[in-house]
């Protein structure tokens, strides 16, 4: 019987369950992540000037950049969506949505001890608001999960259906082919 070499899809450790569902898993959050920044983004180019409004109630940023910030903020998640659904430079945009979530985090704790009433304007509105509509730990709480989102990625960016696995010559599983002895 003669030997052929064919190519099957694998991931090392072989057999092993969990690298089985990781590319998946990543996947399922890379969109996930997309999806957030493609809602916290629609509102803001809905109405650019609410979005500068936003930054400004920080009170944060010098005046001279405020309006650079705000109105840029939804074409950089925009940008950053794209790069996460088709999955290119996987961990590279899972670092940059973690500082970009890192900013936000560090923005909410600002606002929030500097007695600040403030909208955080993270999916649209913004601006001053009345004290008991203000919710700070809740705010703090959904950045710590994006944190969580971004940091999963990070550590584990191989992906299926992702332009890196493709790049990389992996399977659309995002497992990489190995040759194997029949």
């Amino acid at each position: 019987m003669a030997e052929q070499t064919t190519r099957q899809d694998v991931a090392a450790p072989s057999g092993s369950r969990w690298a089985a569902i990781q590319p998946w898993l990543t996947l399922v959050v890379r969109v996930a992540i997309a999806a957030i920044l493609i809602a916290a983004a629609i509102p803001k180019f809905a109405d650019l000037g609410q979005s500068v409004r936003a930054v400004r109630a920080y009170q944060l940023l010098p005046e001279a950049v405020v309006p650079f910030v705000g109105t840029t903020l939804p074409f950089v998640e925009v940008l950053l969506a794209l790069i996460m659904l088709a999955g290119a430079f996987t961990r590279v945009g899972a670092v940059i949505w973690i500082v970009m979530m890192l900013g936000f985090a560090f923005g909410v704790i600002w606002v929030w001890a500097k007695g600040y009433s403030i909208d955080c304007g993270c999916f649209g509105g913004g601006g001053e608001v009345d004290p008991g509509e203000t919710n700070y730990p809740l705010h703090l709480m959904e950045r710590l999960g994006f944190i969580a989102m971004g940091l999963f990625v990070a550590v584990f960016p191989r992906s299926a259906v992702s332009v890196d696995a493709w790049m990389r010559g992996d399977s659309i599983t995002g497992r990489p082919f190995v040759e194997t002895e029949e």
